[in-house]
């Protein structure tokens, strides 16, 4: 729950501390550097997660990197409640490496707290899903409101409480788990593991060290445009390796074929409905009526819309998709991630007409709401399926990798979704035409998947 509330806190606040002048106690930067930074912010979180699996794993065990995750993400948000630039990009750093850490390993622990499986264990995970849920409406309450109507960081360090009253409570309820995620369930751990950590730690800070002191320069939208190219590369060399590989079956290729689509749906899908924290943050400050009364409501309230529908429409889902399986009309993978991109393009024209008519004026709320709401639903189509799926569809023997491949996905379509932000950011043409360019891509990309929906239930070879 805590770790959902600093990122979901982060999403309400970074682009708008950012773009913020000095005088409002911002950073003053362009929305095209704000939008760079905050895509390689959320595409890192979820690059991070691949290392602190294999820290888990390999290493420590899954508890004593909670731990650490926890304590590193608490870290960072005091690093970016002071108020210097000089610590606003450790204090991301920080955060982003945090959060690698103890993202994948919470939910680790509470698979293992339940090894037989069944009722019980999706009922855990159905507790757990909503605490994380809760998280993610807090942080935009809390943060966003301290951010923006009292100081930036102070709601960057109201995070930071929540993150070590979670410790807290982890370390009182300790007990509870108990066998679960600790260190006997690691593999031999070879002494080339630890040289690695320590010699990748030791480059990690010799490189920050260099450019606090000036050593090096970095320029955030090169080094985004370039880590683009570097995911898409990996992506790619990944895919052609496996489809060139003499290990693998017919049947299992054509099944790789299925992940390489979802791969290719899901980098879409997740380029446009990050811009919830982006250029919908910038929206929403900027040309969306806020007023109630004589208060204006934080802008970075409306990323509460997302955790709340998640609460509230995530049964409704779950009862649809059963009562179709029964009468025999259940929606395949392949439409079912179809349908998700084609609500992803439908809030983006939303968007595209509530830019146009932003040019005479603030608009109402409900534009926004409305585009939370279909991209909600898109998410529950897209979301929760692709990660089970391609579990399913995977090698036995290449699932782990394969779960890579997805969090490759997001992290892409973070990225993507940050640059996006930055181009279309600033005047209302260039975000009206930001909107209406995702909405075709989406829309195109989803009508293919539509077309390619047959093709793929031959490939996925009577897996369901």
């Amino acid at each position: 729950m805590w770790e959902r509330c600093s990122y979901y806190g982060m999403r309400a606040l970074l682009i708008l501390f950012m773009t913020a002048t000095v005088q409002q106690g911002g950073l003053g930067f362009s929305d095209k550097m704000a939008g760079a930074i905050y895509g390689l912010y959320t595409a890192a979180v979820y690059m991070f997660s691949l290392p602190g699996g294999w820290v888990a794993d390999r290493l420590l065990g899954a508890r004593r990197v909670v731990w650490c995750g926890g304590a590193v993400i608490a870290l960072g948000h005091f690093t970016l409640a002071v108020p210097w630039h000089e610590t606003f990009f450790l204090g991301l750093l920080l955060i982003t490496v945090g959060t690698g850490l103890l993202k994948p390993n919470i939910s680790a622990l509470v698979g293992k707290l339940y090894p037989e499986g069944g009722g019980r264990r999706d009922a855990g995970f159905t507790i757990f899903y909503m605490g994380v849920n809760l998280g993610a409406f807090i942080g935009p309450l809390v943060c966003g409101w301290l951010g923006e109507k009292v100081n930036w960081h102070l709601g960057f360090a109201a995070a930071g409480v929540g993150m070590v009253s979670g410790l807290i409570q982890f370390g009182l309820m300790e007990k509870r788990l108990g066998d679960a995620g600790l260190r006997t369930e690691v593999s031999r751990v070879v002494a080339r593991d630890w040289h690695l950590l320590w010699g990748t730690l030791a480059a990690l800070v010799f490189a920050v060290g260099l450019i606090w002191a000036g050593g090096i320069k970095i320029n955030p939208i090169e080094i985004a445009q370039a880590a683009k190219w570097i995911l898409l590369g990996l992506a790619v060399i990944f895919f052609a390796r496996l489809f060139l590989s003499r290990q693998l079956a017919v049947v299992e290729k054509k099944r790789l074929g299925v992940i390489a689509v979802l791969f290719i749906a899901a980098t879409m899908f997740f380029a446009g409905f990050e811009q919830m924290g982006s250029s919908f943050n910038l929206f929403a400050e900027r040309y969306t009526a806020r007023m109630i009364g004589s208060w204006e409501a934080p802008a970075g309230w409306f990323q509460m819309a997302n955790p709340l529908l998640i609460i509230l429409l995530a049964p409704v889902a779950a009862c649809l998709w059963m009562r179709l399986a029964r009468r025999g009309k259940d929606l395949s993978l392949g439409m079912k991630f179809a349908v998700g991109l084609m609500l992803l393009a439908a809030g983006f024209i939303v968007m595209m007409v509530a830019s146009q008519r932003a040019a005479h004026g603030r608009v109402w709320p409900t534009w926004l709401l409305a585009t939370f709401f279909l991209h909600t639903v898109a998410e529950l189509c897209v979301s929760p399926v692709g990660l089970s799926s391609i579990t399913k569809l995977a090698p036995p023997r290449l699932v782990g990798q394969m779960l890579g491949v997805w969090f490759l996905a997001t992290s892409l379509g973070n990225l993507i979704a940050g640059l996006i932000a930055g181009e279309s950011g600033g005047e209302l043409a260039q975000m009206c035409g930001g909107f209406q360019q995702v909405a075709l891509i989406a829309a195109i990309v989803g009508g293919v998947v539509m077309c390619l929906v047959r093709p793929m239930r031959r490939w996925m070879a009577g897996v369901q």
